[in-house]
């Protein structure tokens, strides 16, 4: 009996313990279901919060899109874009450094068309300047037998936007130090009622530097006959440097010409260009005003004819030109030169020309005088008149024939003056630009003029020029 009851209490005992676990079980089970029910509530009600501003604002953003759907190409006609892309930029800049200026194909015929920025007056030449025309022109000589500068400028399209992100690495192998850019070959072959004659075929090859600077070499064989002169051979070798800063344009090259019967001379060229007031150009690409000044000296022997080289006259010359863009379609361009001969001569000369454009037709004066302290053409062999004065209007004409061939006409009708007595100056000129492929154009021009270059007393004068040049780009 005693052992049943001590059984009973310690039965009774355990229960009372397991309950008071039970309990205090049940009330911890309740206090975690109850927070977890809570939680739950507040989760649930946080989401279908974040599900309702999400679901706003995606109907807000097809709300947007579909009352204005057209204003992307709104921003994109105010010119308003997100980002700019990299080819869009190499585009411009290519167009640039080829001095391809114009949007229109006719413009950039223009631009880069066959007379390179330069005034061709025979032997003699004028160098018109382009301030950002990368590729490098010549500084040569000038003359009054041909009137026909090419006066376009290339456009200046702005610079890329600078990156502000860090540079990231590239896996290409890095740029090489010059890359072929570019073979010029000029051809020129003048002849006169005379019996002189002058043949000029040079080459020169440009490359182009990691920095962006370019350095061309030149050569080439030229060629100088004339009645009771011995014919003389000329091989001209020449390395030339041309670089920015700033907006300043450096140039300047130096060599030696080699003759089959007279000594080596030596001869060295510099040009500095820059601009005078900030270039304008409109948003299809076109110049509308630019003021341009720039600076040349050149040294060398004077290539006029046979008896000049056979006598070894050497000349010095520098001045400036000034190249203003009045409007679209007005420019005038302006040079002086001084020069000072070895025989102890000097010379002073000046070109004006004033050109309208109208659409495919142009109009334009030019003016030209030239005087020499002495006249030395029967000893020294070159035309030095002592009071020489050229003023003529032209008339030209230039547009596409075909897809592939490009032709300009002019006309020039003017009065000259030699020693006080006047005469006709009258000159006609063609030339054709002929594009063989992308990279390959052809240039074919023919020029007659009765402008003087040599004392001729009185009889009249008459000269013939082919000219040309092959362009092979890389």
């Amino acid at each position: 009996m005693a052992g049943s009851f001590r059984r009973y209490i310690f039965v009774c005992q355990y229960s009372l313990y397991t309950e008071l676990i039970l309990g205090c079980l049940q009330i911890q089970l309740g206090v975690i279901c109850s927070v977890g029910i809570l939680t739950l509530s507040e989760a649930k009600l946080q989401a279908a919060q974040a599900h309702q501003t999400w679901k706003s604002l995606s109907g807000l953003t097809e709300r947007v899109t579909i009352v204005n759907p057209s204003s992307a190409e709104q921003y994109s006609e105010l010119g308003i874009h997100r980002e700019v892309r990299a080819a869009d930029w190499a585009d411009s800049t290519s167009s640039t450094l080829q001095g391809i200026a114009p949007a229109s194909k006719s413009d950039r015929t223009r631009a880069s068309g066959f007379a390179k920025g330069e005034l061709n007056f025979g032997h003699l030449q004028f160098s018109i300047p382009f301030p950002y025309q990368l590729e490098p022109t010549p500084i040569l000589m000038a003359a009054p037998e041909n009137f026909n500068p090419s006066l376009r400028l290339p456009a200046v399209l702005p610079e890329p936007p600078q990156n502000s992100s860090p540079p990231t690495t590239s896996t290409k192998p890095g740029t090489p130090d010059a890359v072929l850019e570019s073979i010029d070959t000029d051809y020129r072959y003048d002849t006169d009622n005379f019996g002189q004659t002058n043949f000029f075929l040079e080459p020169t090859v440009k490359f182009r530097l990691s920095n962006g600077n370019r350095i061309f070499f030149k050569t080439g064989f030229n060629f100088f006959k004339q009645r009771g002169v011995e014919s003389i051979t000329n091989f001209p070798l020449q390395v030339g440097w041309q670089g920015k800063i700033g907006q300043v344009t450096l140039q300047t090259a130096a060599g030696v010409d080699v003759f089959n019967r007279l000594p080596t001379a030596i001869n060295l060229n510099a040009k500095v260009e820059a601009p005078i007031s900030p270039p304008r150009v409109s948003s299809s690409g076109r110049l509308l005003s630019a003021v341009i000044l720039s600076g040349n000296l050149e040294q060398g022997p004077y290539k006029s004819n046979a008896r000049t080289l056979d006598n070894q006259i050497t000349a010095w010359r520098f001045g400036p030109d000034l190249y203003w863009q009045i409007d679209r379609n007005t420019s005038l361009f302006s040079s002086l030169r001084l020069g000072s001969y070895n025989d102890g001569n000097s010379e002073v000369q000046s070109f004006s020309r004033l050109e309208r454009k109208f659409g495919q037709f142009s109009l334009a004066a030019n003016l030209f005088t030239w005087s020499y302290d002495r006249d030395l053409e029967r000893t020294s062999g070159y035309f030095s008149p002592p009071d020489f004065l050229v003023y003529n209007g032209e008339v030209a004409w230039e547009g596409d024939i075909t897809n592939f061939l490009r032709c300009r006409l002019a006309a020039n009708l003017g009065r000259q003056r030699l020693k006080g007595e006047f005469d006709n100056a009258n000159t006609y000129q063609t030339r054709c630009t002929v594009k063989v492929s992308p990279n390959i154009e052809l240039d074919l021009g023919y020029s007659f003029s009765n402008v003087r270059n040599q004392e001729t007393g009185g009889s009249a004068y008459s000269g013939n020029s082919l000219i040309g040049q092959l362009r092979v780009k890389f």
